[in-house]
C-alpha cells in the first residue's frame, strides 16, 4: 500500500551519493531465535516496484521482492544476533549488533545509513534514524523485506524440527498457541531465556 504524503513528515536526507544503505530488523518481539537485520544499497538505475513495509505484504509478494532485491541491488547483506546474544546483551543492544554486522558485510560499502526506528545502531558511518522508515524510503523497505524473509525461513526450519510448537504460524511471537506449547512442552534451546514467558517456564522445571 502506498504511503500518502500526509502520513508522515517529509524525509530530508543530507546525502546525494549512490551508496546509501537502508537498514532494518525483524524479530525483536519473538520468544525464540535470532534477531535478523538487513542492509541494502539499491541501484538507482534498476528500480524495484512495490517496495514497502514488509508487514504490509503477503508472504508470496515478499518472497518475489526478495529475489528482485538480491538481483538488482548494488549491495545487500543479512546478519543476525543469536538468541544467546539477545540474552547476554538484551534485545535492544542485540538488535543494533545485528544491524552493525549487516552494514559491515556490504560490498561495496555504504557511505550513509537510513535506519528504521528512532535510534542509530552505533555504527561509525553517518546516517539518520527514520520512524516508520520501512514505509517512507525504498532502501529501508528493501532491508525489511530481506530480513523478514530470512527470519521466516528460520521459523519454518524450526517448525520442521519441532512441529508441536507451531512456529510456521506464529513465527515465534508470544501468541496463545505459542504460550500453550511452551507450557505443555517446555522451552527449547533456541528460546530466549531472558524473556519473561520463557523465564516463567524455566522456573517451573
Amino acid at each position: 500500500m502506498a504511503v500518502k504524503p500526509t502520513d508522515y513528515s517529509p524525509l530530508v536526507i543530507d546525502y546525494r551519493g549512490d551508496f546509501l544503505a537502508g537498514v532494518d530488523e525483524v524479530g525483536r518481539g519473538p520468544l525464540i531465535g535470532s534477531v535478523v537485520a538487513s542492509a541494502v544499497i539499491l541501484d538507482p538505475s534498476r528500480p524495484i516496484e512495490g517496495l514497502t513495509d514488509s508487514k504490509k505484504l503477503t508472504a508470496k509478494k515478499r518472497e518475489a521482492l526478495d529475489v528482485q532485491i538480491r538481483e538488482r541491488a548494488l549491495a545487500f547483506a543479512v546478519a543476525e544476533a543469536s538468541a544467546a546474544e539477545v540474552d547476554q546483551l538484551n534485545i535492544y543492544h542485540a538488535t543494533h549488533l545485528a544491524m552493525r554486522r549487516a552494514i559491515d558485510a556490504l560490498i561495496p560499502a555504504a557511505e550513509y545509513l537510513l535506519v528504521d526506528g528512532n535510534r542509530l545502531p552505533g555504527h561509525e558511518l553517518p546516517g539518520q534514524a527514520v520512524v516508520k522508515g520501512d514505509a517512507r524510503h525504498p532502501a529501508i523497505a528493501a532491508a525489511s523485506i530481506l530480513a523478514k524473509v530470512a527470519r521466516d525461513a528460520q521459523m519454518a526450519e524450526l517448525d520442521l524440527r519441532y512441529p508441536d510448537y507451531g512456529f510456521a504460524r506464529h513465527k515465534g511471537y508470544p501468541t496463545k498457541e505459542h504460550l500453550a506449547a511452551l507450557s505443555a512442552h517446555g522451552p527449547l534451546a533456541e528460546h530466549r531465556r531472558s524473556f519473561a514467558p520463557v523465564q516463567r517456564q524455566l522456573a517451573l522445571l
